[in-house]
């Protein structure tokens, strides 16, 4: 007499077409707003240092007018900028802003549309494997 023992086992797997494309295109696009809040962040923060008159001689408010100045040099000299005393009001600050923020949102578009791809169907792969064990006893 023979006992026959049936071991099935079923294994699926997924495969979603695109996958990793679609992940380094939101990965380059929050990297874009990152720097851009950063920059936007720091601009915002040198238009307050200016606005209370902030000495330009402490190393830390040197070294942050000095870093957007890199970024603020193409738009120097593009509107008045009203004084009083120490205080000065950059307006060509809060255009630079505006400018930055519309480039960001142009390369984080372009990005968006050379990378990314559209989900398509998930594809599932099933496979079944049995296997059989006959014993005598």
């Amino acid at each position: 007499m023979s006992k026959e023992n049936r071991v099935s086992a079923v294994r699926t797997s997924q495969n979603e077409p695109g996958r990793e494309q679609r992940i380094f295109s939101f990965k380059v696009t929050q990297l874009i707003w990152l720097l851009l809040g950063i920059l936007e962040a720091l601009i915002a923060l040198r238009i307050g240092l200016k606005l209370i008159g902030a000495n330009p001689d402490s190393p830390i408010v040197a070294l942050i007018y000095g870093f957007t100045y890199l970024f603020l040099f193409p738009f120097e000299g593009m509107t008045a900028t009203p004084s009083a005393g120490v205080m000065v009001l950059e307006l060509s600050s809060f255009f630079a802003m505006g400018i930055y923020a519309l480039i960001a949102w142009a390369v984080e578009r372009i990005v968006w549309l050379i990378f990314y791809r559209p989900r398509g169907a998930v594809v599932a792969v099933t496979e079944t494997t049995t296997s059989e064990n006959r014993t005598n006893p």
